[in-house]
């Protein structure tokens, strides 16, 4: 009896309503319960960019490869031919492909060379402090403009820069000057010169292949040559079996970079190198002042194919096997 005539007192409590959310909580509740929607938002502005602008561009380029250019009119025919690619078979044309691969296959295969070291130092060797001032020291040049490390190259390089001088120092300008005078490779100086060009390919190229072997090496567990060393294997051959192949898949990385770009640069040849020309120089060229883009396409065409035999290659030695 007194409990009901309490309850009959007490105000009856009434339920609070929930505060309103605002659009970008409802919103971020709902991407949360639909996350195959966040995944489609995410990748669709990048698969856009692909397929338009980047896909849509090699198939207009590839396309162009096929028409080719009236010798009277010097307008462009576009109609169905073979006739510009059999231009690509020329002996001239052939000489230039042939070139800039050589120059591509001797750079990669010499960048390998002087970043192995240097990346299994700083993955197996250096201590943190002396990892961090090789990480600043390798990727420092990449932090100034590609034209300024191009032109310091060709003032060091010249008959009157530090390299010219140190020669001299060295009691080594016979030497050089034999080098110039090699033909294909020589010139009046460094500085104009294929061999130049060479030099300033390794240097400006050389980071992007420290960092891939590097990341590879670092990926090597330390147990693996402990018990090479265990069962006997030299150091030679824990190299050969163990740290090689695992470090290859990033040497075949870092070479993808310094054998691509260097098919395609037209910088450094312009800036160093002598009168002979190369893919990227043709391209420039052709689609420039003489405006034959056929046969510029159909250059273009040309890196893509010898990277794709190089891709199938590395791939057919196991190159991605450790990915």
């Amino acid at each position: 009896m007194v409990e009901d005539i309490v309850r009959l007192k007490l105000p009856q409590a009434r339920a609070t309503p929930p505060p309103r959310r605002s659009f970008p909580q409802r919103l971020s509740t709902f991407l949360y319960r639909h996350p195959t929607l966040v995944l489609l938002l995410l990748l669709t502005p990048p698969l856009v960019w692909l397929g338009v602008i980047y896909l849509g561009s090699l198939i207009a380029l590839l396309i162009q490869s096929f028409y080719r250019l009236d010798d009277f009119t010097g307008l462009v025919v576009r109609s169905f031919t073979l006739d510009t690619y059999r231009q690509l078979f020329t002996a001239a044309n052939l000489d230039i492909v042939l070139r800039t691969t050589a120059m591509a296959a001797a750079v990669t295969v010499t960048e390998v060379i002087l970043a192995f070291p240097v990346a299994y130092y700083m993955a197996r060797y250096a201590s943190p402090p002396m990892k961090a001032a090789l990480y600043l020291g390798v990727t420092l040049p990449l932090w100034s403009s590609y034209l300024v490390r191009v032109y310091s190259m060709k003032l060091i390089l010249a008959k009157e820069g530090v390299f010219s001088w140190i020669v001299t120092q060295l009691g080594l300008d016979g030497l050089l000057n034999g080098l110039l005078a090699l033909p294909g490779l020589g010139g009046p100086s460094l500085s104009v010169s294929a061999l130049g060009a060479y030099l300033a390919f390794l240097y400006v190229w050389l980071p992007y292949m420290i960092l891939p072997i590097e990341a590879a090496l670092t990926r090597v567990p330390r147990s693996l040559l402990e018990a090479s060393a265990d069962l006997g294997a030299r150091p030679l051959q824990t190299f050969r079996r163990v740290t090689w192949p695992l470090a290859f898949p990033g040497v075949v990385a870092g070479s993808i970079f310094t054998f691509s770009l260097t098919l395609g640069d037209f910088i450094v040849p312009g800036a160093l190198g002598n009168s002979s020309f190369f893919i990227g120089q043709v391209v420039l060229a052709y689609q420039g002042t003489a405006g034959n883009i056929p046969l510029a396409a159909a250059f273009t065409v040309v890196p893509m194919v010898i990277m794709a035999l190089y891709l199938i290659g590395a791939k057919q030695l196991g190159a991605f096997d450790a990915l």
